[in-house]
């Protein structure tokens, strides 16, 4: 399973990297890995406000629906419309072109409180 030690993990399975102001979303190795084959993404809306914790989309795979969760607050101000269209990047690059969103932060200290790589290895590993 592959966790790069450069970015921030939930511990609904998202990964984080910041950026400036902005954090780049998706979902990890382990969650895709757990999902199988995903066929669906629906993803929030630029400018839409979401709050960290809260649901902001969808992955439907050959398995399940699982919600997405934003790692923090802010405002989405990018989507990766090439997942939208071809949702296979999620398997195929969870941490490339399978990026899902970007938000507009409104604390980046949010990010600093969320799992180093190691403390995400511990999750995964129960």
């Amino acid at each position: 399973m592959n966790i790069p030690e450069n970015l921030r993990y939930s511990t609904d399975h998202e990964w984080a990297s910041l950026e400036g102001t902005r954090v780049r979303v998706g979902i990890t190795d382990f969650a895709q890995d757990a999902l199988g084959d995903v066929v669906f993404v629906d993803l929030p809306e630029i400018g839409a406000v979401v709050e960290a914790g809260g649901a902001m989309g969808e992955v439907e795979s050959t398995k399940s629906v699982s919600e997405l969760f934003a790692p923090v607050s802010g405002t989405v101000v990018a989507v990766n419309a090439a997942c939208v269209d071809s949702p296979e990047h999620i398997n195929a690059d969870p941490y490339g072109e399978g990026w899902l969103c970007e938000i507009e932060v409104t604390d980046a200290d949010q990010v600093a409180g969320l799992l180093d790589a190691a403390a995400y290895t511990d999750l995964t590993a129960h």
